[in-house]
């Protein structure tokens, strides 16, 4: 079990039920995915759930909540180093971790070097990084935590403007803020929020 506090457990099981049940989606690179985890992270990790000597899409689908939680708090927060950022930035870049590995550690990277503290976009959460994330936070305060929700949103856009078969995860079929966008903004104080024109024409050239 993870020795973490009920905060970073209230954080991940909000992660699993944000993640959702089962899904096998050909357009999601991360394949049989349930409660966010992926047939490749249970590979990774050796999570041979039914005990026949391989992991599948049977392993996937007999995962449970609980489990997904311990691997998410293990592996996605306590393994990365999440702990050592600052508190109130912690809840944003473990959801981004848990989606999107450590591309979450490099927009927070990326960002930093913006605000005048340059690390190496190395995707990993050492001491350069702690360090220039604490002088952020002085500095900032609780505006690095709106300052990353608005660059993970910019990542999924941006993702999307290349991938266009990743725009659906990005608008709904009615053309409001899909998944990924919502996602984003529930870490963004509502000020941030993009309203349905700006949203719209953010995404226009992807008709």
């Amino acid at each position: 079990m993870a020795k973490t506090g009920p905060e970073v457990r209230r954080i991940a099981i909000g992660i699993v039920a944000r993640e959702g049940g089962y899904v096998n989606d050909p357009d999601d690179p991360g394949g049989a995915t349930k409660y966010g985890v992926t047939i490749g992270t249970m590979r990774r990790l050796r999570i041979d759930l039914d005990g026949d000597g391989d992991i599948d899409i049977a392993d996937v689908r007999a995962l449970s909540r609980d489990q997904a939680v311990e691997i998410f708090l293990q592996h996605y927060f306590a393994r990365p180093g999440i702990a050592g950022l600052p508190e109130p930035l912690q809840a944003s870049v473990f959801d981004m971790y848990v989606n999107a590995g450590g591309n979450a550690v490099k927009i927070l990277q990326r960002l930093l070097g913006q605000m005048g503290f340059p690390v190496a976009m190395d995707g990993a959460i050492g001491p350069q990084t702690l360090s220039a994330c604490r002088k952020a936070w002085a500095e900032a305060g609780p505006l690095l935590v709106d300052a990353y929700g608005i660059a993970r949103r910019n990542y999924y856009f941006d993702l999307a403007d290349r991938r266009p078969a990743s725009r659906k995860y990005a608008r709904t079929r009615a053309g409001r803020k899909g998944g990924w966008i919502k996602r984003a903004e529930e870490f963004i104080s509502p000020r941030y929020h993009l309203s349905d024109a700006e949203f719209g024409a953010r995404v226009a050239k992807w008709a």
